[in-house]
């Protein structure tokens, strides 16, 4: 069984005389290597691809483009030096393929990219098993996220409330949509509330409804609470819930009722709560309910941030490439060597949220063939190495840079952001125009 997970399929489409020729070392170096026309390739199974590609596959570049889109594998073009000087021929090639060979070939060069495009295909196919989302599942195979999966499989079938610790961006909606999608409710609604992003004065509607005569006789609007009867209640960053609405929802979980037009009306949801803030240092400081507190507390979930959660950035990185690349109907471009030890080397303070909205930034930016460490917001080697000056430029850099970071994580909500700098609004709204930021 051993032996058979470690064969590397090869697949040429539209074989030509120089591409059999390589057939022999090809099996010798370990790949299974099958071929056929282009027509004909239908539901093959294999690894890696490489095609001639003819003059007709230039007209009509949609058939191409279709199979490799519809493989979901890596791909490599094999053409002669005149076809890469014909008008567009370039673009194409460098969009749609991992790399591409001229003829004659370079055999040893050949062996190092098929075995380069089997190692993404591999990257993509892991990718590829986490849902149609961004972040569909617990993406990851790192010992934390593997520890966080075996814990959801625990929690997930009790119906006792659950508290998500961990910092911002590193997945504790997530967390709860996987309980959810794990439990005995896993059928009924999942309702969603923010905490920090909804207006103090609008939370206690938002959670409770509004009765009819608040709203001048309208209908009656439902609360979140009572959207979410049957399901799971998450409560988003619960630490910035305010202390008349915290005394509310302490009431509704000691006796699982709500008032609706003067009648008790009973609601049956199971509470998941999240928080970036110690809770324990805000009950001290009088901000949050101690009693509440032990009410949510019953069970508790930790999420890693992304620099401890060694090894998956990659993963990670590639897996948000090929979703995104769909929004633009772009073949996902690699990241370049140098974009690889960018990132390896950032700290990534808004972690998993921040890489998304890097990656996304970057297939956007990316020109070339690859994604570049530039493209991504980050500084590569030589940037790094040629970055020095005076005091004042580095003092002005670094300015600016902070402000790029808080924009990434907190684009949505710039009060926000500001309070994550330790500034005020106006202050802040002078930095963007000083530095021509938005």
């Amino acid at each position: 069984m051993h032996e058979l997970a470690s064969i590397r399929r090869l697949l040429i489409v539209e074989p030509c005389e120089e591409c059999l020729q390589l057939i022999p070392g090809l099996r010798i170096a370990g790949w299974e290597v099958d071929s056929c026309t282009l027509e004909s390739v239908g539901s093959r199974p294999f690894d890696v691809g490489l095609i001639r590609l003819m003059p007709e596959h230039f007209e009509h570049p949609e058939v191409v483009k279709g199979l490799i889109t519809r493989s979901n594998t890596e791909w490599i073009a094999v053409l002669t030096a005149d076809d890469l000087r014909r008008e567009l021929i370039g673009d194409f090639v460098c969009e749609w393929f991992f790399d591409f060979h001229t003829l004659p070939f370079d055999v040893g060069r050949v062996q190092v990219t098929l075995g380069r495009a089997y190692g993404m295909a591999r990257l993509r196919a892991q990718g590829t098993n986490y849902g149609s989302g961004p972040g569909h599942e617990m993406l990851g195979e790192s010992r934390p996220v593997r520890e966080l999966r075996r814990l959801l499989t625990k929690l997930a079938p009790t119906e006792s409330p659950v508290l998500i610790r961990g910092e911002v961006g590193t997945g504790k909606e997530l967390v709860a949509r996987t309980l959810h999608a794990q439990s005995q409710r896993r059928n009924q609604p999942f309702v969603s509330v923010n905490c920090s992003a909804t207006p103090e004065h609008r939370l206690q509607p938002e959670l409770f409804g509004d009765d009819q005569d608040s709203v001048g006789g309208a209908q009656r609007k439902v609360g979140r609470i009572e959207a979410a009867n049957g399901g799971t209640l998450f409560l988003d960053e619960i630490g910035d819930l305010p202390l008349e609405v915290q005394a509310n929802l302490l009431r509704f979980l000691q006796d699982r009722h709500i008032e609706v037009a003067g009648e008790r009306v009973p609601v049956d949801v199971r509470v998941l709560a999240a928080t970036h803030v110690d809770l324990e240092a805000a009950i001290r400081k009088k901000l949050f309910r101690e009693d509440l507190y032990y009410r949510l507390n019953v069970l508790q979930v930790g999420t890693a941030p992304l620099r401890e959660r060694h090894g998956d950035l990659a993963l990670l990185a590639n897996h948000f490439a090929q979703f995104y690349s769909r929004e633009t109907g772009r073949r996902a471009r690699n990241f370049s060597q140098d974009a690889l030890v960018a990132m390896g080397k950032h700290d990534w303070p808004g972690n998993v949220r921040e890489l998304e909205n890097r990656v996304r930034r970057g297939l956007v930016l990316a020109e070339g063939r690859q994604i570049e460490a530039f493209d991504l917001g980050l500084l590569g080697e030589e940037e790094i190495s040629s970055s020095m000056g005076t005091l004042d430029e580095y003092k002005c850099r670094a300015e600016r840079q902070a402000l790029c970071d808080v924009l990434t994580r907190h684009s949505d909500n710039l009060s926000v952001a500001a309070k994550v700098l330790g500034i005020s609004r106006p202050t802040f709204y002078r930095l963007l125009h000083k530095h021509q930021i938005r």
